[in-house]
């Protein structure tokens, strides 16, 4: 199967939305790049909530746009074009533009405006990552390309992207961890917004993990014992819910082999009868 090529798929055939594709995932990398190297250093002189994560857990970001940038690339062949271009179309560089917005907003700590445009965000991305997993869920078979670069990168975006409605949340409308306790209505926020963001599924709850466990490095025992056992505890319980994915995949996977005679074939190489 030729992955690039052809004259029906020629390269050249909406050209001006893949260029825009393009366009808009290096503009979100730039913005992203720029909130490390700008002089606001975002990163530690923004607002400390109780549901801060700690710095490390924004590296989650190259992840997401290497594996976009794939994406971009992968719309040049037969399959992509069939989903990204004629699927999708112009909602990925509409998703771009709301996403630069709100690390813009984000930047200069206008917590409000980046709670909006995350939750418009949000919802574009869970319908784009729905209807790119229905597509390639209707597929008997699935590749190894349509798994990386249409199902893996919108699946681990809209997991971070719902950590991110919940973390402008609080910045928006919460308690300063530096220089106020953390009352009733600030436990109960952050122990409800840690159940909701259980309602994932993989691989989107290894972007939610990666997330708790960043807010129970940074919400320490000293600050509020409340906060951080509990975010320690839906950590584990997200971590055994990314186990448990893991092992279905496996056993999923050995048992399309063995439909495919796959592994009978190998018992016979190892030895078996």
């Amino acid at each position: 199967m030729r992955l690039f090529g052809g004259n029906q798929n020629n390269w050249r055939n909406h050209l001006l939305l893949k260029v825009a594709n393009i366009i808009g995932a290096i503009f979100v990398m730039g913005g992203n790049v720029y909130t490390v190297i700008s002089p606001w250093d975002v990163y530690f002189s923004g607002k400390e909530t109780y549901f801060t994560p700690a710095s490390w857990s924004f590296f989650v970001w190259p992840l997401i746009h290497m594996l976009i940038l794939g994406t971009c690339i992968y719309q040049f062949s037969g399959r992509g074009k069939e989903v990204i271009i004629e699927r999708i179309g112009w909602k990925l560089p509409l998703l771009d533009f709301l996403n630069a917005m709100y690390i813009y907003s984000w930047t200069i700590q206008e917590y409000r405006y980046g709670t909006d445009l995350t939750l418009v965000g949000r919802s574009s991305v869970y319908y784009l990552r729905s209807q790119i997993y229905n597509d390639i869920k209707e597929r008997q078979l699935r590749n190894f390309c349509d798994e990386v670069f249409l199902h893996l990168p919108f699946s681990i975006y809209h997991g971070w992207t719902v950590c991110l409605v919940f973390m402008s949340a609080f910045e928006a409308f919460g308690a300063n961890a530096v220089t106020e306790p953390a009352d009733v209505w600030t436990k109960v926020a952050v122990f409800g917004s840690l159940v909701l963001l259980q309602i994932v599924t993989f691989p989107a709850c290894l972007a939610i993990t990666w997330y708790l466990f960043a807010v129970v490095v940074q919400q320490t025992p000293e600050r509020s014992p409340f906060v951080h056992y509990s975010a320690l505890g839906f950590a584990i319980f997200s971590l055994c819910w990314v186990m448990r994915c893991v092992i279905g995949l496996e056993l999923k996977y050995r048992g399309r082999r063995n439909r495919l005679g796959i592994g009978e074939e190998t018992s016979r190489l190892l030895g078996g009868h």
